[in-house]
């Protein structure tokens, strides 16, 4: 009769299966397409995860001599010398060693035993348990008594780490959506350039934004955006829109809170996006051509941050409360890699029924723009927009009074149609600094009882430096003629004196999540108008993003 009986034969393979399944998770839980869960033993932590490059991935290997921490004179490396070879079992590192963080050959040799108990069982699981000689289930049977105390405190630390991550699976937040949030320190001050002395104090105000993005099927997007805020519409500085702070908004109360965004954006076939949203804004569908855009990271100023292809008639009514967008439906179409195209239509009051609302009611907007990158460093850009707007503001400035003159005049416009032409730049000089300019021309007419038209020139030109002392700062200098009037008919009247938006500011990176930027900006002729003075607004913005 064989010395290695039946009986024993069941019971080594039983053993083998037993062993491999206490510590199966240690091999083979939580492995994705680019990382894997190394686990090691080690005087500080005996099982940590460690995230990989997918070029640092583990790879077999038919020989434990080709492992350069193993010793070959150790009795542990022969045991497991024969069972590698014959079933490769161990897998090594690109650099041919073998990792265990601080570890002992014992708990090292530990794991590798595990490997093998675990490529063993998948041959006698498949049926093919005669491919594994009785000769080396005597020796696997040996190993596992030399280096049970080992197996044991591997298991220990497993199955704590098992219950640690289910934990974490079963508190999570969601498992589609993700929560990012920036906060908005303003210090601001400045003068009006007509009341002497300026009347205005400094002023310290707040915005804080919460966006929660989820994706259902891993390509579209739903986001919510919350926001809370103290910071006002920065016109009581000079009465007009040209002084307003890039992350100002209609806040009406000490602190005013409001769903800021709500849309969603999901794909068509492979080269389209369509996006639908009650609480939207054209920059959600339009690309501004801006990197200086970011009202926490860019621009300081809101004439800064948009061409008025995205500006005009793009948020809230005439009456609007809230800095909340309009209702907008639209796609951005991939034509090739070197063109897209992009279109959107807005309704600022869509939510209402009756009056100037709906859809098709009140304030709207049609808006399209043609990207074009035929490099690297070169995008252009060239959109057109035509907007209605009830009332008296085209939300950029232009208003009745500038489109209808007296006041008999304005009493007799009901809205205001415009057309706007845009063309947009970008050229990234080298990897450091950034030219980018848009150009833009508006004509606009009354609708009522006055008839009055106008025609309008803007246009902006600002270069920019990122990493210029230290990575993540950021140093800008911007300058631009804000909505001037060059051609007027009817009851319009024309303007008197060109303005200018001059800007600089430097943005400090703190840390990955902390900026400070410090910045400057001055508004001639505000108005179009020289005895209006020029207006100097300083700014210290503290961004928190997490």
């Amino acid at each position: 009769m064989s010395k290695f009986s039946n009986k024993n034969y069941s019971l080594a393979v039983s053993a083998a299966i037993a062993a491999s399944a206490l510590i199966a998770g240690a091999a083979n839980a939580q492995a994705s397409k680019d990382s894997e869960v190394v686990r090691s033993v080690g005087a500080d932590s005996l099982v940590e995860q460690v995230q990989l490059r997918p070029s640092a991935v583990a790879q077999n290997v038919t020989s434990v001599s080709q492992l350069s921490d193993v010793r070959p004179t150790d009795w542990a490396f022969t045991a497991l010398q024969s069972l590698v070879e014959r079933y490769g079992c161990i897998a090594g590192y690109p650099d041919r060693t073998f990792r265990g963080k601080q570890a002992t050959s014992r708990y090292e040799f530990a794991a590798g035993l595990n490997a093998c108990l675990d490529k063993i069982n998948e041959i006698i699981s498949a049926g093919l348990a005669d491919k594994v000689s009785k000769e080396d289930l005597a020796t696997l049977q040996k190993l596992q008594e030399e280096f049970a105390a080992e197996l044991a405190t591997l298991r220990g630390r497993v199955d704590a780490l098992d219950a640690k991550t289910a934990k974490l699976e079963a508190q999570q937040f969601s498992t589609t959506t993700k929560l990012r949030g920036e906060a908005i320190f303003g210090l601001v001050g400045g003068s009006d350039g007509v009341t002497t002395p300026s009347s205005t104090n400094i002023a310290f105000n707040y915005r804080v934004r919460l966006n929660l993005d989820t994706s259902f099927t891993g390509k579209d997007l739903l986001r919510t955006r919350l926001q809370a805020s103290n910071t006002a519409n920065f016109t009581d500085l000079a009465g007009s829109n040209s002084t307003r702070l890039s992350w100002d908004g209609f806040a009406t109360s000490a602190n005013s809170f409001e769903i800021n965004r709500l849309y969603y954006r999901f794909p068509v076939g492979d080269n389209l996006k369509v996006y639908v949203a009650p609480i939207g804004a054209l920059e959600d569908v339009l690309d501004p051509l801006n990197p200086l855009e970011s009202d926490g990271q860019g621009t300081i100023s809101r004439f800064g941050r948009f061409s008025p292809l995205t500006r005009i008639a793009s948020r809230g009514g005439p009456t609007a409360a809230t800095s909340s967008g309009s209702a907008i439906a639209g796609f951005a179409w991939t034509l090739s890699d070197k063109i897209s195209f992009q279109a959107a239509y807005t309704a600022s009051n869509a939510a209402a029924a009756t009056g100037q609302g709906g859809i098709t009611g009140g304030d709207t907007k049609i808006a399209a723009q043609f990207v074009i990158k035929p490099s690297e460093a070169l995008t252009f850009g060239v959109g057109y927009a035509n907007a209605y707007t009830v009332g008296n503001s085209l939300g950029s400035g232009l208003n009745v009074d500038s489109i209808g003159g007296s006041a008999a005049a304005v009493a007799g416009i009901s809205g205001i149609t415009s057309n706007t032409v845009v063309g947009s730049l970008i050229w990234d000089i080298t990897k450091k600094f950034t030219f980018n300019t848009w150009g833009a021309y508006t004509f606009a007419n009354s609708t009522g009882a006055t008839t009055a038209g106008t025609t309008f020139t803007s246009w902006l030109a600002a270069i920019s430096a990122k990493d210029l002392f230290t990575e993540g700062d950021l140093a800008a200098l911007s300058f631009g003629q804000p909505l001037l009037r060059t051609g007027v008919s009817g009851a319009a009247q024309g303007s008197t004196d060109t303005p200018y938006h001059l800007e600089a500011l430097y943005r400090f990176r703190v840390s990955k999540n902390i900026s400070i930027t410090p910045g400057v900006y001055f508004v001639f002729n505000q108005n179009s108008a020289s005895a209006n003075g020029t207006a100097t607004v300083g700014v210290i913005r503290t961004t928190f993003s997490f």
